[in-house]
């Protein structure tokens, strides 16, 4: 039996390789990956389109959840960035190898992915292709069942194992073929095109680099934060994030550490802030008056600390104006992406 490992991010070409593979008789498991940077799900949690994609090929889906060890390739790439904080080659490379391994582990023939030549700008020309396949340890193991025919037959074409003359030869941004294949193949409610990655967004991108900047030691948890609210680098280099919605706010309670504290109005409608690692009273009191700023019709308001650590305590109420605009645009990180 003929076996191989699909990335299948849940997007359109990589359900499409998948069914291309189970039509030729290859019994297929699939891997999926997801990170804070993701753009469909977070950390830890399971991927909806990729589950529903593999639940429409009827194959098992292995979630790997990138940790520490990808967050410091997402730092240090090697192999550069795109026009964002976009590590593409490197994050590649990082999902490739760990494909490689679960192959090896089950003893499976080879890796397929969707990938179509010259589809994404950096990591999808050929030589960055070669480049990945090269540094991940998957040279000649890598089937792309929609773009084959525009390289050499990989090792299990040459051996028999698949008929190359079945495989395609899409090139470039246009999908308009792969659309039509996924009508012809009777592939139905695909949940989205492609997949996609917030380090390559600008406004996510600039919190990110304010992190690598200010925070150069920041975990899991910094990162995931980066997905909510409104971000601000006050003067001491604490960090205070603003809830917009109610999910929000309850995340942000819940994210605060010993170090952090969490403000709320007092008695009125109004966002939970969380504040990063602050140094002083002074921070809170800052943070306070941001605070004020985003709760409407607030000329002045009183703000509760709810964990306040060791600085004034649980309980203590501060109160205060309004942040002026000017100076609130000056302390903000990146804009309001995502209300």
């Amino acid at each position: 039996m003929k076996k191989a490992v699909l990335l299948l991010s849940g997007g359109l070409d990589s359900t499409l390789a998948g069914k291309f593979l189970l039509d030729l008789g290859v019994m297929v498991e699939a891997v999926n990956f997801t990170s804070p940077f993701c753009n469909c799900t977070a950390k830890g949690a399971s991927c909806s389109a990729a589950r529903r994609a593999a639940e429409q090929l009827g194959v098992l889906v292995k979630v790997f959840a990138c940790g520490q060890e990808y967050l410091q390739v997402m730092k240090h790439p090697r192999f550069g960035r795109g026009r964002g904080m976009n590590a593409c080659i490197d994050c590649r490379i990082y999902m490739f190898s760990r494909a490689r391994e679960y192959m090896e582990k089950r003893g499976f023939d080879f890796v397929a992915t969707g990938e179509v030549l010259g589809e994404r700008p950096m990591s999808q020309s050929k030589g960055a292709m070669a480049l990945i396949e090269r540094e991940s340890g998957l040279v000649g193991r890598i089937v792309r069942p929609l773009s084959a025919q525009h390289f050499p037959p990989s090792i299990p074409e040459q051996q028999g194992l698949i008929e190359r003359s079945r495989l395609e030869g899409i090139q470039g941004r246009c999908r308009k073929p792969q659309l039509e294949m996924a009508q012809e193949l009777g592939l139905a409610d695909l949940p989205c095109p492609a997949g996609g990655c917030k380090l390559a967004q600008k406004e996510f991108a600039i919190k990110f680099s304010d992190l690598l900047v200010n925070e150069p030691g920041f975990g899991l948890r910094d990162a995931m934060l980066l997905r909510y609210g409104r971000h601000f680098r006050l003067p001491s280099g604490a960090k205070t994030v603003v809830g917009r919605r109610e999910g929000e706010n309850r995340i942000l309670e819940g994210a605060a550490g010993k170090n952090d504290a969490v403000l709320v109005p007092n008695k009125v409608p109004g966002p939970s802030v969380l504040v990063r690692r602050y140094k002083s009273a002074d921070d809170l009191r800052l943070a306070a008056s941001i605070l004020a700023a985003y709760t409407k019709n607030a000329s002045t308001l009183e703000v509760v600390v709810l964990n306040g650590g060791v600085i004034g305590g649980e309980g203590w109420v501060e109160t205060t104006a309004p942040m002026d605009r000017e100076r609130l645009e000056n302390l903000k990180i990146g804009g309001d992406s995502g209300r």
